[in-house]
């Protein structure tokens, strides 16, 4: 059996297993996941686990344990490669044993064979105390007292390296074996490398909104030393309506406290649909409760400000709160775009809409007793291209398009549920039009018009 030796054990994690074993366990107690769902795709960070193993650890909680297969997408530091390649290596040992390779995969994947490039290499080794921790661990030796770690597990990896090449070439790997639900992918990669920390958390903060936006135009190599498997994750996610979750930003001085050179992390999972149904799914009684509490301190001192919250809601996002006393609208106030995260954007709104409506005097607490709160979160607008205004009710789809109206400094949105009550296409752009100070009949070379769609949160009874 030819097995590729550890040769980062003592310098990125400890070298002895005991130790090892404890680090893993104590990351892995550290914080419980914000939901229930398992995903088959993560971006995990590949530093020294005293600087980034706990935010990894968080990232593998999300991964599917009904896999058989995990494939390691790793950038070469110290090997000058071009496209990628896979090991001749039956296995990889670290101090919990042997990782096997499922080399039917690396010889049909289509990629050069290198053992070079893994010889010095740390971006894959390191992921390999987590997988063997959260897929090999058996339950705890009534004999020992101690985590055992089986080398004959079925899982097996998947290790691929790459250099220089177009991200494509990763996002068809994932593509041709996503289909097979015992596969699952590992995008392992650190973010922006020796910044001060204010620039580090600059530089992290746009990295993680082109992430969790699907939009790698503007993403450069500077960004992540992962850049090539990060783009191809996402073009992947992107083609398939499929969703990046955040799980956690830190960066080094965390640990090490020192700010004048830093290196970021990042960790995120897939979620195979857009992100505000998995808010929607796992978090709508959450986003309910902030609305409540922050319409609560308006009728107090100070304002609210959630200490702990999951990581989805630090993404940024746009939502319109409304709500009703007794069946009538008593406010409505909300962000067409999302311009700052959504923690902040349900709370300012929400006390907003309760308080700061033009159209209704301030909410009183008695009124509050029987509030009804609903929550619309939104999705990036969309511009309809149209010459004219035949042509934009063609590509208006009642009940569904939210629509926002421009022309110079005039501007009116229409949320989706607005359709109840103007079910006919051209009433509704009348009555938007009117929203925003236009005749009902105005049209002109300069008026634009975007869609969107929202999914309603309600408060139960």
């Amino acid at each position: 059996m030819k097995i590729k030796k550890s040769n980062v054990a003592g310098i990125f994690y400890p070298k002895d297993k005991d130790k090892l074993l404890e680090m893993l366990q104590d990351f892995s107690a550290r914080d419980e996941k914000s939901s229930t769902y398992f995903s088959r795709l993560i971006i995990v960070p590949h530093a020294g686990l005293v600087y980034s193993g706990a935010l990894a650890a968080e990232g593998y909680k999300y991964l599917s344990s009904n896999v058989k297969n995990i494939f390691i997408f790793a950038p070469s530091h110290y090997s000058r490669i071009f496209g990628c390649v896979v090991p001749s290596y039956d296995a990889f040992d670290t101090p919990l044993g042997l990782v096997q390779v499922n080399k039917s995969i690396t010889a049909s994947i289509g990629c050069d064979v290198n053992d070079e490039s893994f010889e010095k290499e740390h971006s894959i080794e390191v992921q390999l105390p987590f997988i063997q921790y959260f897929y090999n661990k058996t339950q705890i030796c009534a004999e020992h007292s101690e985590f055992c770690i089986q080398e004959n597990s079925n899982v097996k990896i998947v290790p691929i390296l790459y250099g220089c090449t177009d991200y494509n070439v990763i996002k068809d790997i994932i593509s041709k074996y996503y289909d097979n639900p015992e596969n699952a992918f590992v995008i392992s990669t650190d973010l922006s490398h020796f910044y001060p920390e204010r620039e580090c958390n600059r530089i992290d903060n746009y990295t993680a909104q082109l992430i969790e936006t699907n939009n790698i135009n503007n993403f450069e190599v500077e960004q992540a030393c992962g850049a090539v498997g990060v783009c191809g994750a996402v073009s992947f996610a992107c083609d398939n309506n499929f969703s990046f979750i955040r799980v956690g930003l830190t960066n080094s001085a965390k640990e090490t406290g020192d700010s004048s050179r830093v290196v970021g992390y990042g960790s995120w999972f897939m979620y195979e649909g857009e992100k505000n149904n998995y808010i929607k799914r796992f978090f709508s009684d959450f986003v309910i409760d902030v609305c409540k509490k922050s319409i609560l301190s308006g009728f107090q001192l100070g304002d609210f400000s959630p200490t702990s919250y999951p990581a989805v809601f630090e993404e940024a996002g746009a939502s319109f709160v409304t709500l009703e006393v007794n069946g009538y609208l008593r406010g409505c106030i909300g962000s067409i775009v999302a311009h700052r995260c959504l923690i902040d954007d349900l709370i300012e709104n929400a006390h907003s809409s309760a308080f700061k409506d033009p159209r209704f005097k301030p909410l009183t607490r008695n009124e509050y007793e029987n509030i009804k709160i609903s929550v619309s979160l939104l999705s990036s607008p969309e511009r309809i291209v149209f010459s004219s205004e035949e042509e934009l009710l063609s590509k208006i789809t009642p009940f569904v398009d939210g629509i926002i109206i421009r022309d110079g400094n005039y501007q009116a949105v229409y949320l989706p549920v607005v359709w109840e009550q103007l079910p006919d296409k051209q009433n509704f752009l009348n009555s938007l039009k009117q929203k925003a100070g236009l005749p009902p009949d105005y049209f002109s070379k300069d008026f634009q018009a975007f869609r969107f769609s929202s999914l309603s949160i309600k408060q139960e009874c």
